[in-house]
């Protein structure tokens, strides 16, 4: 099969029995066909055509079926081979302006991860690394999308906490039988859960223990007993006017609850493996290829986020005030330091024990930290130059009546019209001050975890020893 099109992919979903429920419903017509999902449903068509359209320089061909696939899944070998890659994934992210956090080549780069350290478990106790290349080898040669969840229910996050319900409320393996596992509970926080092919589900990165609990598979979104319950949609309606960003970009996130589900054997990476699952995550390539991906769309989102704000800036001639110039250098200075980390990580990648390209962690692990803080400081910054502008937004109808020359006479721009000026400013609040854009700023506040994790994982791991020498030649020499 080889890479999709569009339409294969709207397709494909729509014809699958998945239980998805919203508001109360469950949905019952084409899921791309549903207000709440048909806008991102459409986005990520055009990105499979776009991968069509551009073969030489988003697929490469498969060693197995011979066909052109998609370059997301290629296994870097050379630093050309991440370029190659990251260049990929610019173009995803130049078409949705870096706004769609869980396009395929998230999730496409985290099986490729899995299945370039699947030799770590070899030999381990419950472990099945044949399972992990035979998933990568399906979703590359059938140009699969996944959605992911490891998230456990927050029921109490307190650090003595250990689950003694007599049902389970996190998802746990609940028994075994000749077809596989048997999982009953629940896992969050699934973006775009039951819009895509399969999920795949893992234990949390920092796993405590419970053996029931310690597993990864991935299984069809319409597996029996399986469901996904939406969040309340964003979308705040069809219209590009009015909502610029949220009728395109909006992807809902779900709780995944699995209802004694059976997970098959051949889909089973491991299970019932502390040991393995604490390591899960350290030992394999997850993170260096994953905040790869993530800083590469980062980066693209930021540039927009750039523009965004100087648009606003003109339409309302504020450039000359100093304040201004100091809270627009702040994103260029934000742009500016991922790029770097960017280049930094290609730049020193090296090859791991199985022959892998992998980016150098250090500078990735350290623009994870950065990100979770800057980009709630980039909305604020958009919020403060819009000041009031932000909120007296009319309607794309109040342009067609009766009150149309009042508005072309007050909310004309500096150098625009009133329905040019009003475009802009909706831009600037659907990306920081509608549920959308406040979804936008939470989304990349904890992208990967808790921020201060994030922070004390990176103090944890810096070689802060490094101009130590000089320190204690200074000090010898008193």
């Amino acid at each position: 099969m080889g890479a999709i099109s569009g339409s294969q992919f709207i397709k494909r979903i729509d014809h699958m029995q998945t239980e998805i429920w919203l508001d109360g419903q469950r949905i019952q017509q084409p899921i791309s066909q549903h207000p709440a999902f048909k806008g991102i449903m459409k986005t990520k068509a055009s990105l499979y055509d776009l991968q069509l359209v551009n073969l030489e320089s988003m697929t490469f061909t498969s060693p197995k079926t011979k066909e052109r696939v998609g370059l997301s899944y290629l296994q870097p070998k050379t630093v050309d081979d991440l370029r190659r890659r990251r260049n990929m994934m610019e173009q995803w992210a130049r078409t949705t302006y870096g706004l769609v956090g869980r396009s395929p080549d998230y999730l496409n780069s985290v099986i490729m991860s899995f299945a370039s350290s699947a030799y770590h478990f070899i030999g381990k106790e419950n472990c099945f690394p044949a399972h992990i290349q035979a998933l990568y080898e399906r979703a590359r040669d059938q140009d699969l999308s996944f959605t992911h969840s490891f998230v456990n229910p927050q029921v109490n996050r307190s650090q003595s906490y250990f689950e003694m319900s007599a049902e389970p409320i996190s998802a746990k393996i609940i028994g075994t039988s000749d077809e596989g596992l048997i999982v009953k509970g629940a896992k969050l926080l699934a973006t775009q859960g039951g819009l895509t092919d399969e999920v795949l589900i893992f234990s949390a990165p920092r796993f405590l223990g419970d053996p029931d609990e310690a597993f990864a598979f991935s299984i069809p979104s319409d597996t029996k007993g399986l469901r996904f319950i939406c969040r309340e949609s964003f979308v705040g309606g069809e219209s590009s006017f009015n909502y610029p960003l949220s009728s395109r970009f909006e992807e809902p996130d779900s709780i995944v609850v699995f209802d004694h589900v059976i997970i098959p054997w051949d889909c089973v990476f491991f299970y019932r493996n502390v040991e393995v699952a604490a390591d899960f995550f350290s030992v394999s390539s997850f993170h260096p290829f994953a905040i790869h991906q993530v800083l590469t769309r980062q980066i693209v989102k930021t540039e927009f986020i750039l523009s965004v704000a100087q648009k606003v800036v003109q339409t309302i001639n504020i450039g000359e005030y100093l304040h201004v110039q100091e809270k627009l250098s702040e994103i260029i200075l934000g742009l500016e330091t991922l790029k770097a980390l960017l280049i930094r990580a290609e730049q020193e990648a090296a090859l791991d024990s199985w022959g892998y390209m992998r980016p150098s962690l250090q500078p990735l692990q350290a623009a994870s930290a950065l990100s979770s803080k800057i980009f709630p400081r980039f909305s604020e910054i958009i919020q403060l130059i819009g000041a009031s502008g932000m909120i007296a937004l009319p309607t794309e109808k109040d342009f067609h009546c009766a009150i149309e020359p009042d508005l072309e006479k007050y909310l004309q721009g500096a150098s625009d019209t009133a329905e040019n000026r009003v475009k802009i400013f909706r831009v600037a609040w659907d990306l920081t001050m509608s549920s959308f854009g406040t979804r936008q700023t939470q989304y990349e506040r904890y992208f990967f975890g808790d921020p201060v994790r994030l922070a004390s994982q990176l103090y944890q791991t810096y070689p802060k020893t490094t101009g130590l020498h000089m320190l204690d030649t200074l000090l010898d020499s008193y």
